[in-house]
């Protein structure tokens, strides 16, 4: 067994690779030709976007939607990075909504929270030494 997507269900899936692409850098891996599944390119595991829409199709009655949630969903997407202060910003200018300022953890790690235009909760983390 291997772990190989997270799919988030958004409402514009161009919006939400163009943000992640912008805010953090992830380049374009793929997008079906409509609009509907996009993949960005995010190391061995593949972070992936699919219309809202298309949760219907899977599941009847489809799926709570994290942007239309006045919390955040109680699912995060964690980013690890040596600088949490710069990617923290960068992600605040593109948009995203902070949650929690960077701060250190008791087991060591610099972490902050982001809430992210189409309502992914974003985790950016310092490496676990």
């Amino acid at each position: 067994m291997k772990f190989g997507y997270t799919i988030i269900y958004v409402p514009d899936v161009a919006a939400s690779l163009e943000f992640f692409s912008r805010a953090f850098g992830f380049s374009l891996r793929f997008l079906h030709e409509s609009g509907q599944y996009g993949e960005l390119a995010t190391g061995e595991t593949t972070l992936a976007f699919a219309q809202q829409d298309l949760a219907g199709s899977h599941f009847a009655g489809g799926v709570l939607t994290a942007h239309a949630s006045a919390q955040p969903l109680g699912v995060e997407i964690a980013l690890v990075t040596t600088d949490i202060d710069a990617a923290h910003q960068l992600a605040l200018e593109y948009g995203a909504s902070e949650l929690a300022a960077p701060g250190q953890k008791p087991w060591g790690q610099t972490v902050s929270y982001l809430r992210c235009p189409d309502g992914t909760l974003v985790e950016l983390c310092t490496p676990m030494v």
